[in-house]
């Protein structure tokens, strides 16, 4: 269980899983826990038992048990019988991962299939959206990971390549898939398949920095329908307001753009999270907080507060020009 965002509790138990790649983990587990379970309480049984039996007795000093030190049967028995099972549960576990683990397949129209790139940030994530259904798709987000859910009859996997930026990092959300590692110079791959609509939380698994425990994950599963007008929506640059225009220029005469991109603008940065639906989003800083005007608000005034050691600074600007960037920001929906 962790502490989200809103301050309540969220479900990341292993042992609930929402997709076929978690059930066969949890499965795995269960089995693991189940086989260690009975070893460990025959282990203690027998310890019991032997105590109980052959305990000190002062009327009794017959009680010492027969030595067996050298029985080739003993010898023989409690090698082979350990050697079966870790040759019962390596197999099982090889088993595993070979489902959970097997390579994605080319794209082609109407395979219902999503390809996503993400990219781990110090401390945040990218996600470049590849294709859906066969067609091409082409735009950047950042810490919400959006999907399809599956349904009945109809699958829609979900397939990550995975790398990183700067350092290890580490992708896991649990009661999707398993957690697989973010390795700079490598690409490793991991497939979803949510059956369930919802949002479902994780966390960066492999200490990264400062700010590792605050590397969330969010992953939303939506219907098809919600899920192709979300795409539609990410698709298109930002809404121009003419209302807006004075913050706008006041954004783009910032370092702002150096680092953020905003799609239909001069501003196409490629360091820090895309902006152009940045309203669209829950959360902000990769799960710290809600994204709300009042949120947004501080995190641009001293992101150092929220955040320690975010590669943002607080800029110290002028209140009119900070106002007018906030509400600007505040437009991008």
């Amino acid at each position: 269980m962790l502490l989200a965002d809103d301050c309540t509790t969220e479900n990341l138990s292993i042992f609930d899983p929402v997709s076929p790649h978690a059930r066969a983990i949890a499965n795995l587990s269960n089995l693991v826990f189940a086989v260690t379970g009975l070893i460990f309480i025959v282990v203690c049984g027998i310890l019991l038992y032997s105590l109980w039996r052959f305990r000190s007795r002062p009327d009794d000093p017959s009680t010492e048990p027969a030595q067996v030190y050298g029985s080739q049967p003993i010898e023989v028995a409690w090698t082979v019988a350990p050697a079966l099972i870790v040759f019962f549960l390596v197999l099982i576990t090889t088993r595993t991962l070979w489902d959970v683990n097997a390579d994605p397949p080319l794209p082609h129209p109407n395979d219902g299939a999503l390809f996503v790139t993400v990219v781990g940030r110090q401390w945040w994530w990218e996600y470049r959206y590849e294709t859906y259904d066969g067609r091409p798709l082409g735009f950047v987000t950042a810490n919400e990971l959006h999907i399809p859910a599956s349904e009945p009859g109809t699958e829609r996997p979900v397939y990550l390549k995975l790398e990183s930026a700067d350092v290890c990092h580490s992708f896991w959300v649990p009661r999707l898939a398993g957690k697989v590692d973010l390795i700079p110079g490598r690409t490793n791959r991991l497939t979803l398949v949510a059956e369930e609509q919802g949002t479902y939380l994780g966390q960066c698994a492999e200490y990264c920095g400062t700010q590792h425990a605050n590397m969330l994950i969010r992953v939303v599963a939506q219907n098809p329908a919600d899920f192709d007008s979300w795409l539609a929506n990410q698709s298109l640059p930002a809404r121009e307001d003419p209302a807006m225009s004075e913050g706008k220029q006041a954004f783009l005469a910032q370092s702002c753009i150096n680092c953020h991109r905003v799609r239909g603008t001069p501003a196409q940065g490629g360091y820090a999270p895309d902006l152009t639906h940045l309203m669209s989003r829950q959360t902000l800083a990769s799960g710290q907080i809600k994204n709300t005007p009042e949120d947004l608000n501080h995190w641009v005034r001293d992101p150092q507060q929220i955040k320690p050691g975010s590669l943002m600074p607080a800029f110290g600007l002028p209140t009119r020009d900070h106002d007018l960037i906030v509400r600007y920001l505040n437009s991008l929906h």
